[in-house]
């Protein structure tokens, strides 16, 4: 062979090695829905109440799911900032879309500041990790009773309200919902990955049966196919609704923002986003980086600076503030994605629908059940709360759901957080104290011992 001639890869091999599937296809798939039980509502509901563009936040969101995808090569979410859109639509008056771009610029300098001058990584350090799983468990919690009332209550996402019971039978109707919890359940059981395990001959053919049927369950896209089935019930629902599609994307227009935009954004949005971010999409989500990929884990620094530039790129266009979540990657790490290619496809999708359909695709949107929904994040609230059993100790347990009570009945994950570092911080000084006095004890009696044994001859 012709030493001269040599094979140049089209990519640089760490960058090849991140397009790999690190499972099968199908649960990589599966996994890339994990997170729409979050996405959807959020993201429908500051387009009907703001007059978000669809469009462009589903075009800019799958940019930034394909730019995240490579560079962490784990299923790193991009989800609404949560905060400044239940400010946005739950407070009177709305926020415009200016105010949310405001909101969203701001939380974003403070996130580029803290990564780019190493603070992040700091506080990421030295953050107590019984505080930071409280800090999960209060959100994995929030999801799950949100997820409930989705379930179990009609929606009306244009006033954030719950209504009426839920009816028994219809298209989007508690049976609809408790047959996809049902299902997801018996695929893909507690959510623990399936190992074949080395059996002996005298071992029992029934083990190996049901080793073998628990295969195969889990081999089935779940969460993509009760997400394909939401669609399916979509068109049954209103077929009218694809008589308004256009075709073609939204055209892209540049957001000019006042001061009174910046004013009520920063003050109204941003303040309780700031913490929100800092301790859900960073903290919180590089922590459950390393409980689920050890050799992969997320560094502080890269998502805070992640966050602070898509941000950046998207929201002068009138996209939608995102940020990283710890709960989109235990969702979509529950129903299967293992590595980045799990999000490039779901980038793919969107971009397609946005591309394609742009802001009229709301309208499907609008008709999709919300009980799937409810179910997808009830699945991806769990997950992440399932992150909390690693406390070992009393003193952990009691530290994290303290942490965890505040946050919930307070609705501030910042107010939780300041007490449970103010609580950890008072267990030491016990702690401490403790040991102190006991030192200056022994030192005092072995004085004594030895006055004593110089006296006596």
């Amino acid at each position: 062979m012709d030493e001269t001639t040599t094979t140049t890869p089209l990519l640089p091999a760490p960058w090849h090695h991140r397009l790999r599937l690190k499972t099968t296809l199908s649960s990589e798939l599966s996994g890339a829905v994990g997170d729409l039980g979050t996405f959807i509502p959020i993201v429908l509901t500051l387009t009907l109440v703001s007059h978000l563009d669809l469009g462009t936040t589903l075009v800019f969101t799958a940019l930034y799911n394909v730019a995240t995808g490579l560079l962490f090569d784990i299923p790193m979410p991009v989800q609404p900032m949560k905060s400044i859109a239940a400010v946005a639509v739950a407070e009177s008056p709305h926020l415009s879309v200016p105010q949310i771009a405001a909101a969203g610029l701001s939380t974003a300098a403070v996130l580029l500041f803290l990564g780019c001058t190493g603070l992040m990584s700091f506080l990421y350090r030295f953050l107590p990790l019984p505080v930071v799983r409280g800090v999960q468990l209060s959100q994995g919690l929030s999801f799950a009773f949100s997820a409930i009332k989705y379930i179990r209550y009609d929606q009306d996402l244009a006033t954030s309200k719950s209504g009426a019971p839920r009816p028994w039978l219809g298209l989007d109707g508690l049976l609809v919902a408790l047959v996809s919890l049902l299902f997801l359940v018996l695929t893909t059981g507690a959510g623990d990955k399936h190992h074949e395990h080395h059996e002996s001959e005298r071992e029992s053919s029934r083990r190996h049966r049901v080793s073998r049927r628990l295969q195969l369950l889990s081999a089935i896209p779940s969460a993509l196919t009760v997400f394909l089935i939401g669609l399916v019930l979509c068109i049954l629902r209103d077929p009218s609704a694809f008589k308004g599609l256009e075709f073609g994307p939204s055209k892209l227009s540049f957001v000019k923002i006042t001061w009174e935009d910046w004013k009520i954004g920063f003050l109204r949005a941003a303040i309780p986003q700031i913490p929100l971010s800092i301790l859900n999409s960073v903290i919180a989500v590089c922590k459950l980086s390393g409980d689920l990929f050890p050799d992969r884990e997320a560094s502080a620094m890269k998502v805070s600076v992640s966050v602070g530039i898509m941000n950046f790129v998207g929201c002068w266009f009138g996209a939608m503030p995102v940020c990283h979540g710890a709960g989109g990657l235990a969702g979509q790490y529950r129903f299967g994605g293992r590595s980045g290619m799990s999000v490039i496809f779901l980038g793919i999708g969107k971009l397609v629908l946005g591309l394609v359909f742009g802001n009229s695709f709301a309208r499907i949107l609008g008709q999709y059940p919300i009980g799937i929904l409810g179910v997808l994040l009830l699945f991806a609230g769990i997950e992440l709360a399932m992150a909390c059993r690693d406390m070992n100790t009393k003193e952990e347990s009691f530290v994290m759901l303290l942490c965890a009570a505040i946050s919930l009945t307070g609705s501030s994950a910042a107010l939780g957080f300041g007490c449970g570092i103010l609580l950890f911080l008072l267990l030491k000084l016990r702690q401490m104290e403790c040991s102190t006095l006991g030192f200056l004890k022994s030192e005092s009696k072995s004085s004594i011992d030895d006055e004593t044994a110089s006296i006596i001859p």
